[in-house]
């Protein structure tokens, strides 16, 4: 079985500019990645999906294969992950590379670590699935949720079965978390392929692994986090 990452890093971010190469902890935000899919053992090819020869330049200096840039049809706001993976697969497959699975790993992942990407990859084969998502349990219950009206009476929650209901009654759910995916190429090659199936499997992250950076805030939560669980480790 021949299995590639591909770490999408396009350029031109508009809510957090440049982000997927800004410095976090004085590294580029998407050497995290690079790095864990690296740790892994997984892989044949770890590979960065960018539109940017800067971009290449900083995945090829943390180990990544870049031997080609995305196309231009693929690196708007609107192109879809799944396309940039079939244009990458493609483009080797060109040269002789093929591979029998595909995981997507999203730089905006930085906490995602080498140790969640083997587990992912080991529940997909023991489930012998058609895909695979990481999710993480919801920060609040769900059933504490409701709508206000335009007066912003909370009417509604009022009247909710759950409203005096202590967290640990309540029935758990849970979110995507955007950190890995994990599907069959000759599934997601094939045009008529739905991800999310009942052979589509759920592997469960911890919240502080599932910060997923969009904005000023979130960069400097992980940037914390970080701290953190690097001074733990020291002493530990």
């Amino acid at each position: 079985m021949r299995k590639i990452a591909i770490i999408p890093a396009r350029s031109g971010s508009k809510g957090l500019k440049d982000k997927n190469i800004k410095l976090l902890n004085g590294k580029p935000l998407v050497a995290y990645t690079i790095e864990a899919a690296l740790q892994s053992g997984i892989f044949d090819i770890v590979h960065v999906s960018t539109d940017s020869e800067m971009y290449a330049r900083i995945g090829r200096e943390h180990g990544a294969d870049v031997p080609f840039l995305r196309d231009a049809g693929n690196s708007g706001d609107s192109s879809s992950s799944w396309d940039v993976v079939r244009e990458v697969l493609s483009k080797y497959e060109s040269v002789g590379e093929t591979f029998d699975v595909c995981v997507l790993l999203q730089p905006t992942s930085p906490m995602r670590n080498s140790v969640n990407i083997q587990e992912a990859y080991k529940l997909f084969t023991e489930k012998n699935a058609k895909s695979l998502s990481s999710v993480t349990e919801v920060d609040h219950p769900v059933q504490w949720c409701f709508r206000l009206n335009e007066s912003h009476s909370m009417e509604e929650f009022s009247k909710s079965p759950y409203k005096d209901s202590r967290r640990q009654e309540l029935e758990k759910n849970y979110r995507e978390n955007g950190a890995i995916y994990i599907v069959k190429t000759e599934d997601i090659c094939n045009p008529e392929f739905e991800f999310y199936t009942p052979e589509c499997f759920a592997y469960v992250m911890d919240r502080s692994r599932s910060i997923d950076i969009d904005t000023m805030q979130d960069f400097l939560i992980a940037e914390v986090l970080m701290g953190m669980e690097e001074r733990v480790n020291e002493l530990e």
